[in-house]
């Protein structure tokens, strides 16, 4: 095929599907190479965004999808009747951030980050498609290992999990800006008294078989 006829295929396939495709599916369709199929869908999008398309092609790892763009919204939920789903709460974010960074993870591990029951809000994200069952880890009880989806990666505008930002470091104070009362005193070590050469003035000092207190003359 030529290559507009690639891209139109291309296109008809992503918005057949309606959800994210794998690179590797959509080029065995294609009967294309990988490296290939992604200059396709690379071509795609930049000639939809030429022509000020209400369609775009989203990259999410290693799957595609063809989505409406986001300053549409509130038309096609006007015309669908589609209600605005809950936003997630501050519990939610939480939990969200450490699966994010850290997964897979157990709800054990979370809960351990935490300090509090997480199994409700862990349910939340998996029907909100934010999270996923990603196996069970091979301890005893075989827990379930967790993980984030092509949806979070979609809802937060990021083709990869290598573009969330990174982690702010722990720095520790300065102690230059504490003030003086405030700051460790640091124990002095006892001096021991050096001995006068003229402790006894007044006596002196005695021989053998002297009374030890006879003053001198």
């Amino acid at each position: 095929m030529k290559v507009q006829e690639l891209l139109a295929a291309a296109e008809a396939i992503l918005f057949a599907c309606g959800e994210p495709l794998e690179t590797e599916r959509l080029a065995e369709a294609l009967e294309l190479d990988e490296e290939y199929t992604e200059k396709i869908l690379e071509k795609l999008q930049a000639d939809l965004d030429e022509k000020e398309s209400g369609l775009c092609v989203l990259k999410m790892d290693n799957k595609y999808q063809l989505c409406t763009r986001t300053r549409y919204a509130d038309l096609i939920r006007r015309v669908l009747e589609v209600k605005k789903n809950t936003p997630l709460s501050p519990a939610a974010f939480e939990v969200l951030a450490v699966i994010a960074y850290n997964q897979p993870v157990t709800k054990s591990y979370i809960e351990q980050v935490r300090g509090v029951d997480c199994s409700s809000v862990v349910n939340t994200l998996c029907q909100k498609g934010l999270v996923e069952e990603k196996g069970r880890l091979e301890l005893p009880g075989r827990p379930l290992l967790y993980g984030t989806t092509s949806e979070f990666l979609k809802c937060f505008c990021i083709s990869s999990l290598t573009e969330l930002p990174e982690l702010p470091e722990k720095e520790l104070p300065d102690i230059s800006d504490v003030p003086e009362k405030e700051k460790p005193v640091e124990e002095e070590q006892p001096v021991e008294d050096e001995k006068d050469e003229d402790q006894y003035s007044f006596y002196d000092v005695p021989e053998d078989g002297e009374d030890m207190f006879s003053f001198s003359e």
